[in-house]
């Protein structure tokens, strides 16, 4: 059923008005007669009952024919009381804890995963994958990804970082985290090494490390690690060139010597960071050393833009190991909500708590929100809301109000007529 145009129902109040006022006139002549009396009579009293209700109508959003009549334009004048009690209402007598749970209790959302655990494939879940991570790869720019290391880096400044690296460590050796982390930072690294601006960064960290190694030694160390530099065995392009040839070797060979070394390191260095005091120590110098030169934040901004790339690039590919992994572990999660209907309970209950707890703790919030969106419309757009969702209904009581009138009118006259009063 479609709606009626805005202006037709104030037409038709206006048109009955109308009718009504012709027939005033038109039984004017007739008015001594019984039957032109008692028609006169509904006439002018649908006239009066048409009026009335057009002024109360228009009371409502303006001043009738623009007079400064006391207690018209109701609601431009009291819309910020109006908003007000809006949001009170709902949020303090609609939106209500019992009334959520009540209807919260009705939608079974066990059965809503079940269903969606059953309906979703591999296939669905490696397209979602590759579309969000690539939505997150290009909303989170370098210059992001650099700021939020740069917090990242200010963070650890002001915590112990032995415990916290020994339980990273643990759950990325638990998941093999860690292999994907040597092959996704020795990749990036490799890659970044061919940008100059990285190259250059990570030449100074070398010049910096053996300035640093030599200031520990005796003079003739010293003396020959200066003659060595002098003819070129010592060159930082060569070592950086050396080490980016190993970085790309420890990326193609799954059994790299290096990769077992840090798999065997990482297994073992959780432990001793928590027992091992002085290592402890040690780790937290070097965090403090290195977090606090200008250079780490260069270094940090750079191996993230790098890393950026790197899981850009790996994820568009037709076989990403990064997408794979996490494809598999949706998948698994998949099955086992479909399979586990206690699981699905349990997630069920923990959502419905979820929400109330939600609507409980920011019960005061919603009704601010609520008042503050009405608040917001302003006069004018309170007026232009309530005639766009009510403006008809309020145009059809002008017309009631014209018929009633007239009907009450009609039965008055007839009631004096029967008692012989006129």
């Amino acid at each position: 059923m479609t709606r009626a145009a805005p202006r037709q129902p104030r037409r038709l109040a206006l048109a009955v008005l109308l009718t009504a006022a012709a027939l005033v006139v038109v039984m004017i002549p007739f008015r001594s007669t019984w039957w032109g009396g008692w028609i006169l009579a509904i006439a002018e009293a649908g006239v009066v009952g048409g009026l009335a209700d057009w002024f109360a109508v228009t009371a409502l959003f303006r001043r009738p024919l623009g007079l400064p009549i006391p207690h018209t334009a109701l609601i431009p004048a009291n819309w910020e009381l109006m908003a007000a009690r809006v949001g009170t209402m709902v949020g303090s007598r609609v939106l209500t804890k019992e009334y959520v749970a009540q209807e919260i209790a009705r939608v079974d959302i066990a059965a809503l995963i079940a269903r969606a655990a059953t309906s979703i494939s591999p296939g669905d879940l490696d397209i979602a994958t590759r579309e969000l991570a690539r939505w997150l790869t290009t909303e989170l720019s370098p210059k992001v990804a650099g700021d939020l290391i740069t917090r990242l880096r200010d963070l650890l400044i002001d915590r112990p970082l032995a415990p916290l690296l020994a339980g990273v460590l643990e759950v990325a050796h638990r998941n093999e985290w860690d292999r994907r982390f040597v092959t996704a930072t020795a990749g990036s690294l490799a890659e970044a090494l061919d940008r100059p601006a990285f190259r250059a960064t990570a030449g100074e960290v070398v010049d910096d490390l053996l300035a640093r190694y030599r200031e520990g030694m005796s003079l003739a160390p010293r003396l020959w690690i200066g003659v060595a530099r002098l003819l070129g065995v010592i060159d930082r392009e060569r070592f950086l060139t050396a080490f980016q040839a190993g970085l790309r070797q420890v990326v193609g060979e799954p059994d790299h010597p290096v990769r077992q070394r840090i798999a065997d390191a990482i297994t073992e260095l959780p432990a001793r960071l928590r027992a091992d005091r002085r290592l402890a120590e040690r780790v937290e110098a070097a965090k403090r050393d290195f977090l606090s030169t200008p250079m780490a934040t260069r270094v940090l901004e750079d191996a993230a833009a790098a890393l950026h790339h790197a899981v850009l690039a790996d994820i568009e590919r037709p076989r990403s190991e990064v997408r794979d992994w996490i494809v598999e572990r949706l998948d698994r999660a998949r099955r086992a909500l479909a399979a586990d209907e206690e699981l699905r309970r349990d997630l069920d209950g923990w959502a419905k708590t979820r929400v109330l707890e939600a609507v409980e703790r920011y019960h005061e919030r919603i009704a601010e929100f609520i008042e503050n969106g009405v608040r917001a419309l302003g006069p004018d757009g309170a007026v232009r809301l309530i005639e766009e969702h009510a403006g008809d209904d309020l145009q059809y009581i002008r017309v009631n109000g014209t018929v009633v009138g007239g009907l009450a009118g009609g039965l008055l006259h007839a009631i004096r007529l029967a008692l012989g009063l006129v």
